[in-house]
């Protein structure tokens, strides 16, 4: 036993002794020499041959990549021949405008003017070229009124007397007249919608007369059948200063 003890220490020594010496020449050894820094691979460049050298089974698929679909303006050409675009831009819906007021030409409203002419006064006379009637009165003047003329075809000129008055007057359109427009009605009472206007001053034997009319905005135009158009105000005026018998020259 005692001889074990010995042996054991002996051994317990040796081993001691080697360490030491291994630990002291060991960094003699690799005196002078510097020692290289540690492989460090970037996770960036290390991830694929990572990925590599998994088994195919357990790669991660990428996500997928959304392309995000931009709308792009439709463009048509600026003129069939000319090759610069533009995109298409919707035009606002335009709203309803209001009617336009329809007056007549200041010229056209009734006014009094000088007159040395050889008519009596109490006549009318009726210029279709400057589209005025005039009354001549005793003080050497006359009243003059715009009016409405026969559209062209439809001119007339002559000498006739009133042979009858009529107020809101019924309109009986005439058998030619109905042949040139069939939509025509046979008859129309007297009223505000009535073409006749307010009064009618009728002409000899003829088919003419001088009327109002519903359209004050034709008045200084040729625009009528062949009879003398006048506002339903002018007319009413009119009515009032002449009579059955008054003589009506159409120039």
């Amino acid at each position: 036993m005692f001889h074990l003890r010995i042996v054991s220490s002996k051994l317990l020594i040796l081993g001691g002794t080697l360490l030491f010496t291994a630990a002291f020449f060991i960094p003699q050894a690799n005196a002078g020499q510097v020692s290289p820094p540690p492989l460090v691979l970037s996770p960036n460049l290390a991830e694929p041959w990572v990925l590599q050298l998994q088994p195919r089974a357990t790669r991660r698929a990428a996500p997928p990549v959304q392309r995000r679909q931009v709308m792009q303006p439709q463009v048509r050409r600026a003129n069939w021949w000319s090759p610069r675009q533009q995109p298409v831009r919707q035009q606002p819906q335009r709203q309803a405008s209001a009617p336009t007021s329809r007056q007549t030409a200041p010229e056209f409203l009734p006014t009094i003017v000088d007159y040395d002419g050889k008519h009596k006064p109490g006549t009318i006379v009726i210029d279709t070229n400057t589209r005025h009637l005039y009354l001549v009165q005793n003080d050497g003047t006359a009243r003059r009124y715009g009016v409405g003329v026969g559209k062209p075809g439809f001119e007339w000129a002559g000498t006739h007397k009133i042979t009858r008055k009529a107020e809101w007057p019924d309109w009986r359109p005439p058998a030619e007249m109905r042949k040139r427009r069939p939509e025509l009605p046979t008859f129309m009472a007297g009223g505000p919608q009535n073409p006749l206007g307010a009064r009618a001053l009728y002409l000899g034997s003829t088919l003419y007369r001088i009327h109002g009319s519903n359209q004050p905005w034709t008045i200084g135009h040729a625009v009528s059948s062949g009879c003398i158009r006048m506002r339903n105000e002018d007319v009413m005026d009119l009515y009032e200063r002449v009579g059955v018998g008054t003589k009506v020259i159409v120039i």
